[in-house]
Formats: structure tokens, sequence, C-alpha cells
């Protein structure tokens, strides 16, 4: 019986698809890739989400490296307007608290630094889940399996009640192994609500 709903944030409660982002910025699929390399994709990028540097200095170390090939003023742009890509989901906003409603535990388990989670939380998420972990905390980003352990450590939650919904299929094959029922988003909030019903979590 499942007991708990675990959920990432960027890409399932909020929106987060920056290669679309790019694709509206600059209708060039070569900048495009460039620029993502050296933001979205970059080393420094996964250090931000670890609580490894600070915004200051990731933002610094990437724009040293778009300047190094001569991409500056592209990533410039991206970094100062990239938050405006993170739109809550309001069917999902309503899916976790039906879910609570049912009496399911909701928490959340997210790759993120700190000041875009406190973004995060002041545009709707404030209160809504029973607890969480995010990367900037531990210094741990998914798929690595101590960051889902520091969740069920932290809530003392049994893998096996417990339900991971994320975007990426690495993420979530992580979950599997570690004994969690665990649910790729891809489509709609419909599409979610029916995966869940064959988990048996019926909220009618």
């Amino acid at each position: 019986m499942y007991k708990n709903v675990i959920f990432d944030l960027g890409g399932v409660m909020v929106d987060f698809s920056p290669k679309d982002f790019l694709l509206e910025r600059f209708c060039n699929s070569s900048t495009e890739d460039k620029v993502y390399r050296l933001t979205f994709g970059s080393e420094t990028w996964k250090k931000l989400d670890a609580g490894l540097c600070s915004r200051y200095e990731g933002n610094q170390a990437m724009l040293a490296a778009a300047q190094a090939e001569h991409c500056g003023f592209e990533v410039q742009e991206v970094l100062e307007n990239w938050t405006s890509i993170l739109r809550l989901r309001r069917r999902m906003v309503e899916l976790v608290r039906r879910l609570k409603n049912h009496g399911y535990c909701v928490y959340y388990l997210s790759n993120i630094p700190e000041d875009t989670l406190a973004l995060l939380m002041s545009r709707g998420l404030e209160g809504l889940f029973d607890g969480g972990v995010a990367s900037c905390e531990v210094h741990i980003n998914k798929p690595d399996p101590r960051i889902y352990k520091e969740l069920l450590k932290k809530y003392q939650l049994v893998a096996s009640e417990c339900i991971f919904i994320d975007d990426s299929r690495a993420n979530v094959q992580t979950a599997f192994q570690l004994g969690m029922n665990s649910i790729q988003m891809k489509d709609s909030v419909d599409t979610l609500v029916r995966s869940l019903a064959t988990c048996n979590v019926t909220l009618r």
C-alpha cells in the first residue's frame, strides 16, 4: 500500500523547458546547442544545483566560458531571463492537494539551487508539501542514490510505500532501483493521474 508520493519540481510541478526557451530566443540550432552546453548543460549548472557555488560565482564562471567561445552576449541574456520559464503548473498543485486530502503524504525531491527553490516557494509552492529535500541542501544531485536515501531517512519513509514522479528517465530508474514505484512524467496531468490509478491511487 502506498502512503507517500514524491515529486520532482522542475519539469513536474513547474514548467522547465530550457531548450524551448533557447529556441524562442535564438532560432539557430548551432547557437542554441552552444548556449545550452555553456549554461543549463554545464558542470557549473550542476554545481549550482548541488549548492557548491553561489549564483554570482556560477554566473561568472558561465560567462567566462561563454566569452572564451565568443557568445558572452547570448549567455548573459539567458542568465538574466531564464527564470521566466519557471511557470507554476496549477493542475499539478491541485493534484498534490487532492492527494493530501485523500490521506497521502507528499514530498519533493529536486535538483535545485537555493535561490531558485525560494523563488518557486514564493510563486505558490510554500506550504504545499509535507516536506522535501533539495540538492542544494545536501550537496548531492539526482540521480545519485544518496539524495533519495536522504529523503527516506529524513522523514522515516519506507521505499516500497513511496511513488516517485520525475520527468527524467535516469532519476526515475534510480528511484525504482531503490524500491520505489516510479513514474516518468511525459505528457499531461491526466496521463499522470491514469498512471497513479494503475498504482491503486484513486482520487475520486
